[in-house]
């Protein structure tokens, strides 16, 4: 009898010590999710600050491509045949072939990006940022400020 006294004691300890295991367990398990998840809050708002595009003015933007060889100025717009930024290649954002000439840009060059619109502008300039490329500026006023400044236009 006093066999079994012993044991259903030993059998009711163990139970309570590995149920107040398991509540700790499942606390810690807690902490670390919320932990985690603060982790990831912050990262993710870190990124966002680091892979923002910056706008420029016209006088920024004709100093930039003046004093930085490895800029690629990108005209997103269908209406690249009535004049264009000098030097600047044609990747309409509507037709898609701005996504296709993505996989082939190098992320360590600067992208001054521009259209006739901002929209477009402001569509390309972010595909950029969240495929990665850290330095993007896009063009503000886009090429009517850049031909207000009175800079040169190729046609």
């Amino acid at each position: 009898m006093k066999k079994r006294i012993l044991l259903t004691v030993l059998i009711v300890t163990a139970m309570a010590v590995s149920g107040a295991f398991a509540a700790e367990q499942v606390e810690a398990v807690k902490k670390t999710e919320a932990l985690t998840s603060s982790l990831t809050s912050i990262v993710t708002s870190e990124m966002k600050q680091t892979t923002a595009y910056q706008d420029l003015s016209a006088q920024d933007a004709k100093a930039l491509i003046d004093n930085h060889e490895n800029v690629v100025i990108i005209d997103v717009s269908t209406r690249y045949a009535e004049g264009h930024v000098p030097g600047a290649v044609n990747h309409p954002i509507s037709d898609g072939a701005l996504d296709a000439a993505i996989p082939t840009l190098d992320k360590d060059k600067m992208y001054l990006v521009y259209c006739h619109g901002d929209q477009p502008a402001i569509a390309a300039a972010t595909k950029l940022t969240e495929a990665g490329f850290q330095y993007v500026y896009r063009l503000k006023g886009n090429y009517q400020a850049w031909v207000d400044a009175g800079y040169a236009v190729e046609k």
